[in-house]
């Protein structure tokens, strides 16, 4: 169980608790997987949601833990919202400390001077992965009896770099100087192309979601203009409201493809007993794929071949395919001049594990002549 509800607490369900033990505790319990697209659409939904309503500086470093710059106010708001605990400090080290030893809605506020060293010496040894340190240094920590920053700060800053290792160790030093992250970097609003149809009557079958599909997404897809795509989202609403699933694209899926991972979205959200009115197509995560070139971009037509090939001859060669899907490497390519296209043998060129003695005609001919020594009696 990553994530349990107030009235599954109450039961005896914890979070990190297996599914057959959390039913024990609570028989009525209901638990639902959700998919890691599905998460991360969340979390980026999420992440836009505060961006839009709060401020423009958010940082989502990893899910579960946001930084934002507001005010008091706004800050008891949004944990009476999310039902979370909320840290407000001057640096984002100590405003996380602070929302660990927060409860659920409350918000743990810790003013800049003596109340923060106070706070900070309090700190357990449990939350110092705030500052990089790993379930194993806690361990080791615990296993000499140290409890928290308060016994961290005794030692000296070579005695921590050589206990904790000199990156870990740097930064602990650095925090206990006072060096600290005092700056949330500005949200970035990730980009959405999606696509919309309302429909005249309510959709039920999948083999006509299949048509709607087929006019929406050639729309997202020549607004894409080549771009690669993380995650398709499909929405879906209906009577009792909107359903929504989102997967993962791998690489740049042909418009087949994509159609069938769209109709598996729409399979995912159970819409279709329900009715769906409106469809939506979205897609998110647009980024310009990266690809490697040659040396020079169409080298054929470049003066650039000629001037090389006039010095050095032998400088450039180029592979000849044989049988790609070959088990042999000697069987798929060989290497030939860029001039005569001779093959020519490099330090690249795959050699051959094994030769035949005797070619296909004298082979054939040793075949002859041991059966026609074989019927004289005579041994070849």
């Amino acid at each position: 169980m990553l994530y349990t509800c107030p009235e599954a607490r109450e039961a005896g369900v914890q979070a990190g608790m297996r599914e057959i033990a959390a039913l024990s505790r609570c028989p009525d319990l209901y638990a639902e997987v959700i998919t890691a697209p599905s998460a991360v659409a969340a979390w980026a939904e999420l992440l836009a949601t505060l961006y839009a309503r709060y401020s423009d500086q958010v940082e989502g470093r990893l899910p579960g833990t946001v930084f934002l710059k507001v005010g008091a106010p706004a800050a008891r708001e949004l944990a009476a919202a999310l039902h979370a605990p909320v840290g407000l400090a001057d640096s984002l080290e100590v405003a996380q400390l602070a929302a660990l030893r927060a409860r659920p809605g409350e918000v743990r506020d810790v003013d800049s001077g003596s109340a923060e060293k106070a706070f900070l010496a309090l700190t357990p040894a449990a939350h110092l992965e705030v500052l990089g340190l790993t379930p194993a240094h806690i361990e080791r920590l615990a296993f000499l009896g140290v409890r928290g920053i308060a016994d961290l700060m005794k030692w000296s800053a070579a005695q921590r770099e050589a206990f904790l290792g000199v990156h870990v160790g740097k930064q602990v030093n650095r925090f206990l100087k006072g060096e600290r992250t005092k700056v949330v970097q500005k949200y970035v609003p990730g980009r959405v192309i999606e696509a919309r149809m309302g429909l005249d009557s309510p959709l039920y079958e999948p083999r006509e979601a299949d048509v709607i599909f087929s006019e929406l997404l050639p729309q997202i897809l020549a607004e894409l203009r080549s771009r690669a795509a993380a995650y398709l989202t499909v929405q879906a609403d209906t009577l009792g409201g909107r359903l929504s699933a989102t997967r993962k694209l791998k690489g740049s899926p042909d418009p087949a493809g994509l159609l069938r991972i769209a109709g598996l979205a729409l399979n995912d959200t159970g819409a279709l007993p329900l009715g769906v009115e409106t469809l939506t197509v979205q897609l998110s995560g647009i980024q310009q794929p990266g690809r490697m070139v040659g040396l020079w971009a169409s080298l054929a037509d470049l003066e650039v071949t000629k001037d090389v090939l006039d010095r050095f001859p032998e400088a450039l060669v180029k592979v000849e395919w044989l049988d790609p899907y070959a088990y042999a490497t000697d069987a798929r390519y060989h290497w030939v001049d860029w001039l005569t296209g001779m093959v020519r043998h490099t330090p690249m060129t795959p050699q051959q594990s094994w030769k035949p003695a005797l070619t296909r005609t004298q082979a054939h001919q040793k075949a002859i002549e041991r059966t026609l020594a074989f019927f004289e009696g005579v041994s070849p």
